[in-house]
């Protein structure tokens, strides 16, 4: 190898990225993970179809990340969807776009790509060591727990790409975070994001109906509608429709101490129509006849209309058809950030330079959701994931460059 020693600190998507562009320039990675094998997280999220990316114009492909740094933005610039489906392409898993607009490889999974990925960063070099896991920094480098016991690693540049705290069973634990706050790194503390919520369902709603879909629906959280569908689960609800209300209905939970989503149960009938159509129905048949007849609800959200407002039965016609086109769900709490998709908080950008290289700490750099930015699920966050990988990796190049330690 030419270039200098580096060390790649856990074997996600985005430390991956970044063990694949430095060795591509020539430099000798090593790349440490505690876990048994890499990527574990990436695998879990391809069990029911790998989302790379989205395929929405790019223009509002960056919306989706709200108030976002300009630097994560810059990452993005520079490695689009579109060049991520090029670099998934180059691996071998050709992609197709969805009917939600979202991107898959044809094959669907996670372990065809992961496999050509491993067999690309074996060809460039890359010495991946599992089951290492990363304890502290030493006079020298780091410390590093490994199979034969604890053991110092010196290297010319450290990425770090831990994750965030979700789904800690996967790696992604947050051990990390009081060993960069002793050293002067500014954290926030990780919250869910895209994450299920509790209600508080009565005993024979919950036993009735947990596991049941709500489909055909929309809701509100901000004055924004969303169509979708959600679940409803024993603890409450969860789904996609959830995770995209997930970021609003948190925040105002951690404000106020109380969030309500608006659903519309019928959107495809006004409530003016609704209404004509309950009228109509024969007032000795049961409520589940009248609402199937009348506004097209099947039992779980006929059901849902009951455990909000038990009265709901003798509400007349115009009363009823407002509350299936505004029914109010109140949430009482997130669900336990190990259960959420992903996390907000992290270290914020005000602790990393440009090249994602953290100020207190010279020669550490960070990337992933380590990092404090939040996204939807859809494929922006395992973009942003990538992106930010490759923005650290070139950050570290450089430095070296200019640091005069990177050989020619």
């Amino acid at each position: 190898m030419n270039g200098r020693r580096i060390g790649i600190v856990g074997g996600g998507p985005a430390g991956l990225m970044a063990a694949e562009v430095l060795s591509a320039h020539g430099h000798a990675v090593t790349l440490l993970e505690a876990m048994p094998t890499v990527g574990r997280k990436f695998l879990l999220a391809g069990k029911s179809g790998l989302n790379l990316t989205h395929s929405e114009p790019y223009a509002r492909f960056v919306t989706r990340f709200e108030t976002a740094d300009p630097r994560l933005l810059r990452a993005l610039d520079a490695f689009t969807p579109d060049d991520l489906r090029a670099w998934a392409d180059g691996l071998g898993s050709e992609t197709f776009v969805g009917s939600s607009g979202r991107v898959f490889p044809t094959a669907m999974k996670a372990s065809p790509l992961l496999r050509a990925w491993r067999a690309r960063l074996a060809a460039q070099g890359v010495d991946i060591r599992t089951r290492h896991r990363w304890t502290g920094f030493t006079g020298e480098g780091i410390a590093v727990e490994t199979p034969e016991g604890t053991r110092a690693f010196a290297f010319d540049a450290v990425l770090l790409a831990l994750g965030g705290a979700s789904w800690p069973k996967l790696g992604s634990d947050a051990r990390w975070t009081g060993l960069l706050a002793d050293k002067g790194v500014d954290i926030a503390p990780f919250r869910p994001a895209n994450c299920g919520f509790d209600v508080d369902w009565s005993p024979l709603f919950r036993e009735r109906f947990a596991g049941a879909p709500l489909k055909g629906v929309t809701a509100r959280s901000t004055g924004v509608s969303v169509p979708g569908e959600f679940v409803i689960s024993a603890h409450g609800v969860e789904g996609s429709l959830i995770y995209a209300h997930s970021a609003s209905l948190r925040d105002r939970l951690d404000r106020e101490q109380a969030a309500t989503l608006v659903l519309d149960l019928a959107p495809g009938r006004s409530a003016t129509r609704l209404a004509r159509d309950l009228a109509r129905q024969n007032a000795r048949a049961s409520f589940s006849n009248r609402m199937r007849k009348g506004a097209g609800l099947d039992p779980v959200k006929t059901a849902l209309l009951r455990e909000s407002r038990p009265d709901t039965p003798g509400l007349g016609p115009e009363a009823l058809a407002a509350l299936v086109k505004a029914l109010p769900l109140a949430l009482r709490r997130p669900r336990p950030i190990a259960e959420a998709i992903s996390t907000a908080g992290g270290i914020g950008f005000a602790a990393i330079d440009e090249h994602y290289m953290l100020k207190a700490l010279p020669g550490v750099f960070v990337a992933g959701e380590m990092i404090d930015w939040e996204a939807p699920t859809g494929g922006y966050l395992l973009t942003a994931c990538l992106a930010t990988g490759r923005a650290a990796a070139r950050g570290i190049d450089g430095w070296l460059e200019r640091r005069g330690t990177r050989k020619a």
